[in-house]
């Protein structure tokens, strides 16, 4: 049974599916961080928390599944790579949940997951600087996904605040740079050491990453607290960032940077990357279940329909 799952780890369709589900956890971020902001939740602790609940929740998974020895390597490998880690987990987990929690303050669900797409574009500027080269086929239909994307966007610009719209979106798409630059950085960082013939020890885990990510910004996020002077968070934030945090920050996260780790191309790269622009979809769908939203006219329709296509056959391109 295992064989025949190792089959398919490689394949466009595999990742393909494997990116849709994260993205539909991701989407638990959006719904649930504009219902902290509307409650009163300041939006530094709608990230600062979700920070000690990773960090607490991991741990406790490592030690009992994995047992102490093991979180003793990783602790290892966070020491031992100090500045590395430092710097990832600081771009690509504090400077983009920080810029997407901040933008909940201002805009909702739909226009943040919305805005958030442009990490599409993002990611393939990123992975350029990083030396990958990308297919006119990729770049083609990358920008028929972002069409998709911007259409269901003018799809509500009417019932849109445009100053609300505005500081929502500056955030996000600081965010978006964030997010792919920290997670190339630790694919480059696995490839080099893979190259070297080191050993990779720990950081084949997928949920181990994640926690040398989170564990590596917590710099980040103390200095962030003495900047941002916060009001202390009430229960309900309490609770509503802890079901982030397994759904999202965990679940998510893990199974994205999974996907990325079985990428063997950048062009199955890019097909990772550009299934997070289903969040949209997930969160329009999310608020008109929970918010009563109402459907998409018919221009978010026709946005919704180029976004399905381009990600069919961006699976398909080599």
């Amino acid at each position: 049974m295992l064989n025949k799952f190792k089959k398919y780890e490689h394949s466009p369709s595999f990742l393909l599916f494997i990116g849709l589900l994260s993205s539909l956890f991701f989407t638990v971020t959006f719904l649930i961080n504009r219902s902290i902001s509307l409650d009163g939740g300041h939006w530094f602790y709608s990230g600062g928390l979700r920070l000690v609940y990773a960090i607490a929740f991991f741990t406790f998974g490592f030690i009992v599944f994995k047992g102490m020895s093991y979180f003793k390597l990783i602790i290892k490998e966070y020491l031992g790579n100090f500045i590395f880690w430092t710097v990832a987990g600081s771009i690509g987990f504090g400077g983009f949940y920080s810029l997407l929690c901040y933008s909940a303050s201002f805009s909702p669900a739909w226009i943040v997951a919305t805005t958030w797409q442009i990490t599409i574009i993002s990611s393939l500027f990123v992975l350029t600087f990083f030396g990958k080269k990308l297919s006119k086929k990729i770049w083609f239909f990358t920008i028929f996904i972002f069409t998709g994307i911007i259409l269901v966007n003018l799809s509500h610009f009417e019932s849109s605040n445009l100053e609300a719209l505005f500081l929502g979106s500056i955030p996000v798409f600081v965010a978006s740079f964030c997010y792919p630059i920290g997670n190339q950085m630790v694919w480059e960082e696995k490839k080099k050491r893979k190259e070297k013939k080191e050993d990779l020890g720990v950081i084949n885990n997928s949920f181990v990453k994640v926690f040398l990510l989170v564990l590596g910004s917590f710099p980040f996020w103390i200095i962030l607290y003495f900047l941002s002077d916060p009001v202390a968070p009430n229960t309900s934030q309490y609770i509503s960032v802890a079901i982030i945090t397994i759904i999202s920050g965990i679940l998510a996260t893990s199974l994205f940077l999974y996907a990325r780790s079985q990428a063997t191309t950048s062009s199955t790269l890019m097909i990772v990357d550009s299934t997070q622009s289903s969040q949209v979809f997930f969160a329009l769908g999310g608020e008109m279940l929970f918010l009563n939203a109402s459907l998409p006219n018919t221009l978010g329709l026709i946005g919704i329909a180029i976004t399905i296509i381009g990600l069919i056959a961006i699976t398909k391109s080599k």
